[in-house]
């Protein structure tokens, strides 16, 4: 397999773990992520001083060398398919993707086609990130099956490690809508004696737990809060609906970006999404304030009111603010004119 080599020395003061001190040296041009790097000292690919290194754990010294070994990426086994996409901006490190509603963003064992990547490698051709060691597109961040909205995508190495240290460290903008039973409001006094829901200053709620997979139900998440993984919701009510106000349209921010995040955060805070079977939001409209029409537009509504309106990153080449927005699509919009109907 062809190869290329990083040749590098360790800086002063070096971390105590070999991989945390490999991803402060490292050249920036080499685009190798810490996890990449510890996935070749695993593999061998790593020496110091003209000896292997396989334990990520080792220590290092100033002045060692260090010569990584990186293979060549190779070419995916995923299938490219000529699958129109609605690209709301490109460029030759990135694009901006309006995904839609039932599509699946990367090929898993029960959709190995029709996907998101299956599209990308098609519009893409040999314009791909090579990082993890195969060139494909660089998913960064995903979105559910039945969302709907906007992705970045990188298309370059400088771009992927760029674009995902942005989601690690929480700094990109996504801004979703949802349409949910109930309207979140701090007068409500089952809110306030919810654990890990609060309200900040302009009744904006907010939602602190850990999330990880349900115990019984492998494609449920379920709110926990000891162990799993740290998760922030921040919600808040752009227009009530119905006669008396029984739905909401909310605007959700995410500090965090876990699976189902928003989905099982406003569950559990009793505010599930309509239309989402998965977590209680499968049940009909109060019949006080709502006409037969908006009851049977939610009865065919066949997924959960999100869509992922608002998207903000910072440009990993340019170091330029992108900011895109994408219109709710037609069968949200349709379901929100009907409520309001």
């Amino acid at each position: 397999m062809a190869s290329t080599q990083v040749v590098f020395t360790i800086a002063a003061n070096p971390p105590p773990r070999l991989d945390k001190a490999l991803s402060r040296d490292v050249p920036e041009e080499a685009h190798l992520s810490r996890t990449r790097l510890a996935r070749l000292v695993e593999e061998g690919a790593v020496s110091v001083n003209g000896a292997e290194a396989r334990d990520v754990k080792s220590r290092v010294a100033e002045g060692d060398e260090v010569v990584i070994t990186v293979p060549v990426a190779e070419e995916s086994d995923i299938l490219p398919e000529n699958i129109p996409l609605d690209i709301v901006y490109e460029d030759a490190d990135l694009l901006v993707v309006n995904k839609p509603a039932g599509m699946v963003v990367h090929p898993a064992p029960g959709t190995p086609r029709g996907t998101l990547v299956n599209a990308l490698l098609h519009h893409c051709g040999g314009d791909l990130s090579g990082v993890g060691g195969v060139r494909r597109p660089g998913i960064v961040h995903r979105i559910d099956k039945d969302t709907s909205g906007l992705l970045v995508v990188a298309k370059s190495d400088q771009a992927h490690h760029g674009l995902a240290a942005q989601f690690e460290a929480h700094s990109a903008e996504r801004v979703y809508q949802a349409i949910v039973y109930g309207v979140p409001d701090a007068a409500d006094p089952r809110l306030g004696g919810l654990r890990g829901v609060g309200f900040e200053p302009g009744n904006v709620l907010r939602i602190t737990t850990q999330l990880a997979r349900h115990r019984t139900d492998r494609q449920k998440q379920a709110v926990l809060f000891d162990g799993g993984k740290h998760a922030v919701t921040r919600a808040q009510v752009t227009e009530r609906l119905g006669d008396p106000a029984s739905v909401a349209l909310i605007e959700c921010r995410l500090e965090t970006g876990r699976t189902h995040q928003i989905r099982v955060h406003l569950a559990y805070a009793g505010h599930g999404l309509l239309g989402d079977p998965v977590y209680g939001g499968r049940r009909g409209l109060p019949k006080r304030g709502f006409s037969a029409e908006a009851a049977e537009t939610l009865a065919t509504f066949n997924r959960q009111a999100l869509h992922a309106g608002h998207l903000g990153v910072i440009h990993p080449a340019s170091g330029e603010p992108l900011r895109f927005d994408a219109r709710l699509p037609e069968d949200m919009a349709g379901l929100l004119a009907a409520l309001r109907g």
